[in-house]
């Protein structure tokens, strides 16, 4: 458990949940990490408005270094949670923070999936990623065992799901319980989250099959159960068709078994949809590739005024940021995940020769090259020209960040949500 957390993330959604009873709604962000300048703005404004923050790395994200590392800043799972305490502390947040893993499981890295491991050796990954999350510290595990490479594009095997999530979530606790650690909390799914709607009876009848074998094992009911709201996210925007009613009796049933619902690609919602999420009793939702995005139309807004700036002969030399940062993300290829139809399987020569559609992707996929050596010599460049013409350019990332997290703070009522579990207490 992190440092000033008083509150396992288990304990503060039962809080939650006991607040509804009371009259007060809210819904927690699980962030996605894309850099570290996200960490500093969610930190700023966590302390300033007072709410639990929750951030969500994926395999992809932070991993061990032997599985393959992370993309995000070159994270493993030590050095990522030694950065988020430092920003913690430089930030003076005093508030409750929780470090998740998001899609942890078998297949989880692109190219475990791609390589269609087999069963045992995919667990074994699973195992050895889930390992260094209990044993940096992680708040909470999310058992995803629905990216089988074997079954793509059939309906994920109920009961295959059910004993894969059961034998993850038991090794895990033995492991935790062997070091002496504190409650984590675990997130499970039905399904793949992928814009469609969760029936009421699947759900349901996964709660029950879990809750019994988990029971038999005295293992704990996980914290979170992942439910379709109808969100999807494509192309740097919400596409799906989000479903109150539907919701609603998700969350109904959730919380008859003592569990939050957790929604995922919640990005780009509008505010009518989010504010709907506190009668809808949602718990959580994730959100990731808008608040990388926000950062790079932060970076690009900053190119043009270094662009303009040479042109009227106030800077001699400057970056080359745009079209590095541009190719350096077309080339990971991870923008691949947010295309439609035939764009999926696009050649990255095809995609570099065509000016929209790398623009599109550079919007929605420029984060995946942050790390890249040839980027970050280009902002350090950038940054120094425009500094020499007074713009504070890590003040301008940071508050441009920092916009659309607080549509998500307002419209889900969080300020003030951290006070308000503590006085619950445990």
């Amino acid at each position: 458990m992190t440092e000033t957390n008083d509150l396992s993330i288990k304990q503060t959604v039962t809080n939650m949940l006991k607040l509804q009873d009371q009259g007060r709604r809210s819904t927690l962000i699980g962030i996605g990490p894309m850099s570290p300048n996200l960490l500093e703005a969610t930190f700023e404004l966590g302390r300033d408005y007072d709410f639990p923050l929750m951030f969500i790395a994926s395999r992809n994200q932070v991993d061990k270094d032997d599985l393959g590392g992370g993309y995000v800043n070159g994270w493993n799972q030590e050095t990522f949670t030694r950065d988020i305490k430092k920003v913690a502390k430089k930030t003076g947040f005093t508030g409750l923070y929780y470090v998740c893993r998001d899609h942890g499981g078998p297949w989880q890295r692109d190219e475990e999936r791609n390589a269609h491991l087999p069963v045992d050796e995919a667990m074994a990954k699973a195992k050895e990623s889930y390992l260094s999350d209990i044993e940096n510290g992680f708040d909470l595990l999310m058992i995803d065992p629905t990216k089988n490479p074997y079954e793509m594009g059939k309906v994920i095997d109920m009961d295959k799901n059910l004993k894969w999530t059961f034998d993850l979530i038991q090794y895990c606790e033995n492991e935790r319980k062997k070091r002496g650690l504190p409650e984590i909390g675990y997130e499970v799914g039905t399904e793949e989250t992928n814009g469609g709607l969760t029936t009421t009876e699947r759900y349901e009848t996964f709660i029950q099959k879990l809750k019994a074998k988990l029971d038999e094992n005295g293992l704990p009911m996980p914290t979170f159960i992942v439910g379709q709201t109808g969100t999807l996210t494509r192309l740097g925007e919400q596409v799906g068709h989000w479903n109150l009613k539907n919701t609603l009796e998700l969350t109904t049933m959730a919380k008859k078994y003592g569990v939050g619902l957790k929604e995922h690609n919640a990005d780009y919602l509008s505010d009518y949809q989010l504010l709907l999420h506190n009668p809808a009793n949602i718990t959580a939702s994730n959100v990731a590739p808008q608040y990388g995005t926000a950062e790079t139309e932060a970076y690009v807004t900053l190119y043009n005024v270094e662009q303009r700036l040479h042109k009227d002969g106030l800077v001699d030399d400057p970056s080359n940021l745009k079209p590095v940062l541009i190719d350096r993300a077309v080339r990971t290829e991870r923008w691949r995940k947010w295309m439609e139809g035939d764009d999926v399987n696009l050649k990255v020569e095809d995609v570099l020769a065509d000016d929209k559609l790398k623009e599109e992707i550079l919007h929605l996929g420029g984060h995946y090259a942050f790390n890249n050596l040839d980027v970050k010599r280009e902002i350090a460049k950038m940054t120094k020209n425009l500094e020499a013409n007074h713009i504070d350019v890590h003040g301008f990332v940071i508050e441009s960040i920092k916009r659309p997290i607080r549509q998500y703070i307002q419209t889900l009522n969080l300020k003030g949500l951290t006070t308000a579990v503590r006085k619950l207490g445990k």
